[in-house]
């Protein structure tokens, strides 16, 4: 957005503060943005903010607060938010911001003092990290983990989270003259209002059962409650801790990643036909169904593949633990497919660093990125319906198991 002679509105606020009391310009730029972005969402919802209009397409629903960074100080600006689709002040703010400053102090960190190699350095002259002295590095790696520290552990007060997705990225790290694999571990809820959340960031030195323990604790003691399935991989621990932490939590294994661990106990060859007779007992349309087409994959297995079958079989119950919730929700629910997206996001940025210099590097980049993360979540459209969330809040579903018809992958 421009005023008439095309100067940037933002570029003409910037400049008055620089020249004018900062304490009263604040208050008239925040007035002045705020107004401006009344104005835009009243467009997109083709009607006034509280007025009546057969004409209206959208409706607002509250503010999101959002730093301004300007040459007098930080302002804090409300975003209306809609309750169908987003709207974002392009002209004001840029999106990622912090997630680009986490990743500047990261590789200019490793710069300064020398132990960057000649793909870092190239990549710290490409951020223009080489103008940067110590003092300005160090000034925003402590502004950068203030905000970390703040997000990681503010209350979430959001709750109950029916469902929370836990997964571990492993990352590079320098420390003690070594280079070493931590990994961290993140967890990811959908909330009371059917938003998904950013629960916790934490680096641990390995994904066992302590490690996950000291994760998952803090999440209880700042608010996370009425947790009924956690949906992972089959991290080392993770199960013990769950049932340690989350007593009334049940756990869902992965479809993707076990379909994955199924088909290396069988030969090659056959890896086509396994997986499509796997795929068809998510296929069914209630649970009774998905039992009953458990039951006939195991004897199909069993007749050409014992090993795998007794490996499906081990498997079972923690594979169909989506079946006990609404049927609506269970493609949301029976993989770490929605945690998988994000993780490809941390890794987009964290890629780029390389080897950290240290532990609170990368909790300062991945806690940027998930802290935004979590601002487009806020304002995005419901993750779940709160209708669908109402019904999986009831108690499990228990079922007998019907017949259905036995796929011919493994029979003809």
């Amino acid at each position: 957005m421009t005023a008439p002679d095309g100067v940037p509105l933002y570029a003409l606020a910037e400049d008055n503060l620089a020249v004018t009391s900062p304490d009263l310009l604040r208050a008239m730029a925040k007035a002045f943005a705020d107004a401006l972005m009344s104005a835009e969402a009243d467009a997109l919802c083709n009607a006034e903010y509280g007025q009546v209009s057969e004409e209206r397409v959208n409706q607002r629903n509250g503010y999101r607060p959002r730093e301004w960074d300007t040459r007098a100080g930080t302002i804090e600006l409300a975003i209306p938010k809609l309750r169908s689709g987003s709207y974002f002040p392009h002209w004001l703010l840029e999106r990622r911001r912090r997630a680009g400053q986490a990743l500047i102090s990261v590789v200019a960190t490793a710069y300064l003092p020398g132990v960057s190699t000649r793909r870092v350095e190239k990549l710290a002259g490409s951020l223009g990290v080489t103008q940067l002295s110590k003092s300005q590095v160090s000034a925003m790696a402590k502004h950068l983990d203030e905000q970390a520290a703040a997000f990681r552990s503010r209350p979430l007060e959001a709750g109950p989270c029916s469902f929370v997705w836990a997964d571990a990225l492993t990352q590079k790290v320098r420390e003690g003259g070594r280079i070493i694999n931590v990994h961290a571990l993140i967890a990811v809820g959908v909330n009371a209002d059917g938003h998904r959340e950013i629960l916790g960031l934490d680096i641990a030195t390995a994904e066992d059962s302590a490690g996950w323990l000291a994760f998952l604790r803090p999440l209880i003691t700042r608010g996370l409650s009425g947790v009924q399935l956690v949906i992972s991989d089959a991290h080392a621990g993770l199960v013990d801790a769950i049932g340690a932490v989350l007593p009334g939590a049940s756990w869902q294994r992965c479809r993707t990643h076990y379909a994955r661990n199924l088909l290396c106990q069988v030969p090659k060859s056959a890896q086509p036909r396994v997986a499509t007779l796997l795929r068809t007992v998510f296929e069914q349309p209630d649970s009774e169904a998905v039992q009953a087409q458990m039951r006939h994959v195991l004897d199909a297995l069993e007749a050409k593949f014992p090993e795998a079958a007794e490996h499906l079989d081990a498997a079972q119950h923690e594979l169909l633990a989506f079946t006990a919730f609404p049927r609506e929700i269970w493609r949301q629910i029976w993989s770490d497919n929605p945690q998988e997206r994000l993780n490809k996001e941390i890794r987009r940025r964290t890629d780029v660093a390389g080897i950290f210099p240290d532990r609170p590097a990368v909790t300062r980049l991945a806690g940027a990125v998930l802290a935004e993360q979590n601002d487009e979540w806020t304002e995005a459209r419901r993750y779940m319906g709160l209708d669908l969330l109402a019904k999986a809040r009831l108690h499990p579903i228990e079922s007998e198991t019907d017949e259905t018809v036995l796929p011919t992958e493994l029979t003809a």
